[in-house]
């Protein structure tokens, strides 16, 4: 069983894997067509964690999932396809270390939606923190 703060760890990992990506992005990104990296981006993920949940034994009868868990994976998925779409062309055309932040106004975007569709209530040092990361997103939009 995880601690309270086990989460916390995971999200420090994601931070430092997606730091990584954008850095490793942009120089794949170099001579090929942004939506065609995706392309094949999605494919190494797919046979990578094809061989995470083989190996691991997590393989369960996706059939047996509900019609929502089903309807929101995929919406889910979507969004992600989109999201990776955008990133890269934004990455092939900007700068990695001004695109990677503002990507992460995400950040804000999840506040808020969580606040109207999930119900959650962040505290006010937590909203202190999502209002920095929109400060910093509208600093790095102002033209020189």
């Amino acid at each position: 069983m995880m601690s309270a703060h086990g989460w916390f760890y995971w999200a420090l990992l994601s931070a430092l894997f997606a730091a990584l990506t954008a850095i490793f992005a942009k120089i794949g990104l170099q001579g090929v067509d942004s939506d065609f990296a995706t392309l094949i981006r999605t494919f190494v993920i797919l046979l990578v964690l094809s061989g995470f949940i083989y190996f691991t034994g997590k393989w369960s009868d996706p059939f047996a999932l509900s019609q929502k868990t089903w309807l929101f994976l995929s919406l889910s998925a979507v969004a992600t396809g989109a999201s990776w779409v955008c990133y890269f062309r934004a990455l092939q055309i900007g700068e990695a270390s001004k695109v990677a932040p503002v990507d992460k106004f995400s950040v804000v975007l999840v506040a808020l939606f969580a606040v109207i569709f999930l119900s959650e209530r962040p505290s006010p040092r937590e909203w202190l923190g999502i209002v920095l990361v929109t400060a910093g997103v509208v600093v790095l939009s102002l033209r020189r």
